[in-house]
């Protein structure tokens, strides 16, 4: 391919199915540590940095508060770890997207204990080529760092890439490096929501994204590689 170009994805909640593993994970954190925090406000902070969701959620709580709930929801979220599964269609989508000659990059913002779960679940390193963690920026989204380091590893400018995630904050990652966003349902956010972040199209999941990836801006990207092989 003359100009390679990436597709970007988020991880929880766009290929694999953990966002409500993670909801009730930091609900017991919270609740052990008699922080008051509905359940609700967790569901629309899944997908923010961690860090950044726990001060935002855990009011005047303490540095030593707060560090024990990031510890705790991670050793919580780890213990639930055989109830992961693949979204439809993730594996196939990754493969099919590495087949055609793109570069597929995980643009995950989790600790790389997590990440390394999520990924044998997924079951694809071979159509990868690279990712990213917690430990390669030190705000996650909505910053646009770990959106620029996965621009990075693969080589290519923000007009050769399309960033997929389910949560707000991805869109707005997405948005401030410059990288056109798709939209999946699968993280439980609204259509107006992810649109609002600046979705071009929204999808249920990795299969729906899959069978009508002709009329994204993935399929105009790969449709121009094919075009420029000839």
């Amino acid at each position: 391919m003359s100009r390679p170009f990436a597709v970007l994805f988020d991880v929880d909640g766009t290929l694999v199915d953990t966002n409500y593993l993670h909801v009730h994970a930091w609900v017991r954190a919270f609740r052990e540590e008699n922080v008051d925090v509905d359940s609700w406000r967790i569901h629309r902070s899944i997908g923010m940095d961690g860090s950044t969701l726990v001060a935002n959620l855990s009011g005047d709580a303490s540095d030593a508060v707060q560090q024990r709930l990031k510890d705790r929801h991670s050793s919580l979220y780890k213990d639930s770890a055989d109830l992961i599964v693949r979204l439809p269609g993730a594996r196939e989508l990754l493969h099919h997207l590495a087949g055609n000659g793109v570069q597929v990059v995980l643009a995950s913002s989790a600790p790389e204990d997590e990440l390394a779960i999520t990924r044998k679940v997924l079951d694809s390193d071979d159509a990868i080529v690279a990712a990213t963690s917690s430990k390669d920026v030190d705000t996650a989204k909505p910053d646009p760092g770990i959106v620029k380091v996965a621009l990075e590893r693969a080589g290519v400018s923000a007009d050769r890439a399309v960033f997929v995630g389910d949560a707000v904050w991805d869109g707005e990652a997405a948005r401030r490096a410059g990288v056109p966003f798709i939209g999946l349902r699968s993280g439980g956010v609204a259509d107006c929501e992810i649109e609002k972040a600046g979705a071009q199209a929204v999808f249920d999941d990795p299969l729906e994204l899959l069978q009508h990836l002709d009329g994204t801006a993935i399929g105009t990207l790969i449709g121009e590689a094919v075009h420029s092989a000839k």
